[in-house]
């Protein structure tokens, strides 16, 4: 029997080993940097992992799950079983099931893993949904771990795992905040013996899951996310879920759960190739500003921290004093009110805005100086272009939450501006945005080679017809 492993990351390696030791040939694929487990055949790429698989496991990530999918399902054999094992949503998992049987006669299992794999290893409790169920309640049972088989279709076991989740990781959660509470109060000892006390396996099982939270921190944010998906679907509210996958983001910083701007320059930079249209796409297209708000010359882009300002319209003394305290990357914001009859800037308040190493400027009014503005390069974003000069008497704030654009932005938000437009994320949202975004680049790349593939076979066919 031969397994294909996608993804050799903690899961990945630990299965991969307990599938050889078990007898089972395995092949493991990973792009990355980590080690390939004793016996196992590190293979070149997705196609050379699956092929001639009888199980395959995928264990990259939900962010990439789907890319992985459509990937290895035209190398699957007809007797192949592929198992999505990611801690995914369960449209996620239909999506998934749907790309394999569009490409393959492979079948398609949704498994949820039950439990700790660093403890249990591949012995881990699963449960399965969907057409390949049964086949892996009986592969792992032959190594030892106690299947649930669910039936029914891809995603059932994913909200199993989800529901679970939203205890397991909100107690992760609860252990970190209260653990570093107690270090800023000097009393960490004492926390942690309250703690302790009240858990099956005490101090161990306090330590593991301390750990982990950091450790894993970014999956398990946007496994949160999945999961504050399927309460709104359940008609449930999501605010604590949404606050929990918050700690397990900031517990993945290195600064932990210190109060520093969410945002950070690492964060900013990371998103200075990220187009406005995935931001969107991975936000549910709530995170864009109405398209009337539009750059002022081609070729603008910033990405920054929202600082923002609340103006009367037509009057930019609020501006003026948004840029005495603003910071190098900080990204103006002004909820001008719509009025597009004066411009709140121009080339002068540009200049002393980007010396002071503001990124840019968004605007829910009007401006000028376009061409100065462009010859210097500071980019705006505005509703419209006036030569009417502004008012400066006030009144106005700084830094507080603002309507804009139809969204509100408050102080510290991100704020990523290109030729399409605007976007707006939420600071606490930043991280997980962000890894659904590449997940969105990553699908349209792939899609758009699927499509050059396709016009060039046509193209081909037709030459030779």
């Amino acid at each position: 029997m031969r397994v294909g492993v996608l993804g050799l990351g903690e899961a990945g390696n630990l299965y991969a080993t307990g599938f050889r030791e078990n007898g089972w040939s395995v092949a493991g694929y990973d792009p990355g940097d980590v080690p390939t487990p004793t016996g196992v055949e590190r293979a070149e790429s997705v196609e050379a992992a699956v092929r001639d698989c009888d199980l395959v496991l995928g264990l990259t990530g939900a962010k990439v799950a789907l890319t992985v999918a459509r990937e290895a399902a035209p190398h699957l054999g007809p007797s192949t079983v592929y198992a999505d094992m990611n801690a995914g949503a369960p449209e996620l998992k239909r999506e998934i099931a749907q790309v394999v049987s569009s490409s393959s006669w492979a079948v398609v299992a949704d498994v949820s893993v039950i439990g700790p794999v660093p403890t249990h290893r591949h012995r881990t409790a699963l449960v399965a949904s969907g057409p390949g169920a049964t086949v892996i309640a009986d592969y792992f049972g032959t190594l030892g771990a106690p299947v649930e088989d669910l039936g029914g279709d891809p995603g059932l076991a994913s909200a199993r795992k989800l529901l679970r989740s939203v205890f397991m990781k909100g107690l992760g959660a609860i252990i970190v905040q209260t653990v570093e509470a107690g270090r800023g109060a000097g009393d960490e000892l004492w926390v942690r013996e309250q703690i302790a006390s009240e858990l099956a396996g005490g101090e161990s099982t306090l330590q593991r899951l301390y750990a982990g939270t950091a450790k894993h921190g970014v999956r398990r944010a946007y496994e949160m996310s999945a999961a504050a998906d399927l309460m709104a679907d359940l008609g449930l509210d999501a605010e604590l879920v949404h606050a929990i996958s918050h700690v397990h983001t900031l517990a993945a910083r290195p600064e932990g759960l210190r109060d520093v701007p969410r945002v950070s320059d690492e964060l900013l930079a990371a998103h200075r190739d990220v187009a406005t249209a995935n931001i969107g796409d991975a936000g549910d297209r709530l995170a864009l500003l109405d398209s009337g708000v539009r750059p002022l010359w081609p070729g603008a882009r910033a990405i920054g921290r929202a600082l923002t300002v609340w103006t009367r319209a037509g009057d930019n003394q609020a501006i003026h004093k948004a840029i005495t305290v603003a910071a190098p990357g900080d990204l103006i914001v002004v909820n001008g009110e719509g009025d597009t009859s004066r411009a709140l800037i121009g080339e002068l308040i540009a200049e002393r805005a980007k010396a002071r190493g503001v990124a840019g400027m968004v605007l829910d009014g009007a401006a000028r100086d376009v061409d100065v503005l462009a010859e210097i390069g500071f980019p705006v974003w505005a509703r419209a272009v006036t030569p009417a000069g502004p008012y400066k008497f006030g009144p106005g704030h700084v830094n507080v939450p603002v309507a804009v654009g139809g969204l509100v932005c408050r102080p510290g938000d991100l704020v990523v501006a290109d030729s399409d437009g605007v976007a707006v994320v939420a600071a606490e949202q930043a991280e997980s945005v962000l890894a659904a975004a590449r997940a969105v680049e990553a699908d349209e790349a792939d899609r758009r080679a699927d499509i050059r593939a396709t016009a060039g076979g046509n193209a081909g066919t037709g030459g030779a017809s």
